[in-house]
């Protein structure tokens, strides 16, 4: 069995922890505090990748669907992005946290393409609170 090349976002749960203490002390009625723990993270995550990567129509993602598992009962919710025709084949892409403050990695094939830099860079945005594109 040949296990596929993984890339960790270790730096993504400091980051993810950062904003949240940041946010926290913020003072002001209009400011709300990030939650770093898994499920809040992830729905976050979730979110973003469907707005940004499916629903406008990224060419990058067009031969793709978003396969979210955020009820987890492992306490790792997850979001996988499989092929469009084929979603029962092994999945592309894994993003998935666990904890709180949320550890999160990212791992599969598509990592180790050429997207694989803006995968990173969108989930720790959208992890640490950001909701743009």
């Amino acid at each position: 069995m040949r296990l596929l090349p993984a890339f960790r976002i270790s730096t993504l749960s400091g980051i993810a922890a950062i904003a949240a203490a940041l946010a926290s002390c913020q003072s002001g009625s209009n400011s709300t505090a990030v939650s770093s723990a898994a499920l809040p993270t992830m729905e976050r995550v979730a979110l973003g990748a469907n707005a940004c990567w499916f629903k406008s129509g990224d060419p990058a993602f067009k031969p793709y669907r978003l396969a979210p598992e955020l009820n987890s009962f492992s306490g790792r919710p997850r979001i996988l992005v499989v092929h469009r025709t084929r979603p029962e084949d092994r999945p592309l892409l894994v993003v998935q946290a666990e904890g709180n403050p949320s550890k999160l990695d990212a791992f599969g094939p598509m990592m180790n393409e050429a997207v694989g830099s803006r995968i990173a860079r969108d989930v720790t945005r959208w992890a640490g609170g950001s909701k743009g594109c």
